[in-house]
């Protein structure tokens, strides 16, 4: 039976109603999965209770304060990507900020788009992998991420940088959905010719490799590495 996909997950935390839907509806058709909370205690219960790929924190909320939300995580050693999204805009504050664990910190009022671009930023961070890795893809091959090199034991070969840094970040998200437009944002280059037809040429490229199987479509919305 083929594995349900589910997209990247954003933990979200702003008490002001109208910035969280507007927040969350952007995000959301950018291709995340987004969950909202309206006050620090709940975001620390949310964070324990489920899995997220990145926190999106204002500071200045109800009982517990953003600052102090993300340091009760880091000290649990929960180290998913953080971003402080607050009208705090002090050097003290911002010191605070990154003392407190977190991986961005952006100053209100902002625009959406920088919020979405922060956030494919630590995507790109995240799924950048140990040079000293050697992952088991399948029965067959073995990948090396920091040289883009496949090898079985009757083959070898090497990937593009692009084809590298495709399935680096699909075998980082394994069982999850990335979207066509995170990956184009961060596989290519701000001056490539970035279309939906060129990725689905390189993600071809790896399953005549890898399998057809390997590498899952979700139709118009993106690709996916299945859990075994």
């Amino acid at each position: 039976m083929r594995e349900k996909a589910s997209k990247l997950r954003l933990l979200i935390m702003e008490d002001d109603l109208l910035i969280c839907d507007i927040m969350s509806e952007f995000l959301s058709g950018c291709g995340y999965e987004v969950v909202c909370v309206n006050d620090g205690s709940e975001a620390i219960d949310k964070a324990y209770e489920e899995n997220f790929d990145a926190f999106i924190f204002d500071v200045k909320v109800p009982m517990i304060n953003g600052f102090d939300v993300l340091k009760t995580l880091r000290s649990t050693n929960k180290k998913t990507p953080a971003i402080f999204v607050t009208s705090l805009a002090g050097i003290n504050d911002l010191s605070k900020g990154y003392d407190a664990g977190c991986d961005d910190y952006i100053k209100k009022p902002f625009e959406l788009k920088e919020l979405q671009l922060r956030l494919q930023k630590l995507i790109q961070k995240s799924f950048s992998l140990n040079n000293s890795d050697i992952i088991m893809l399948n029965d067959e091959w073995s990948f090396e991420p920091n040289n883009g090199k496949l090898f079985s034991n009757e083959r070898e070969l090497f990937l593009t940088k692009k084809e590298t840094k495709l399935l680096n970040m699909l075998i980082s998200y394994k069982g999850k959905m990335v979207s066509n437009e995170q990956i184009i944002a961060n596989v290519w280059n701000y001056d490539d010719e970035a279309t939906e037809e060129n990725l689905r040429t390189h993600i071809k490229k790896l399953r005549k490799i890898l399998g057809k199987d390997f590498i899952q479509n979700v139709r118009k919305q993106g690709y996916l590495i299945v859990t075994s």
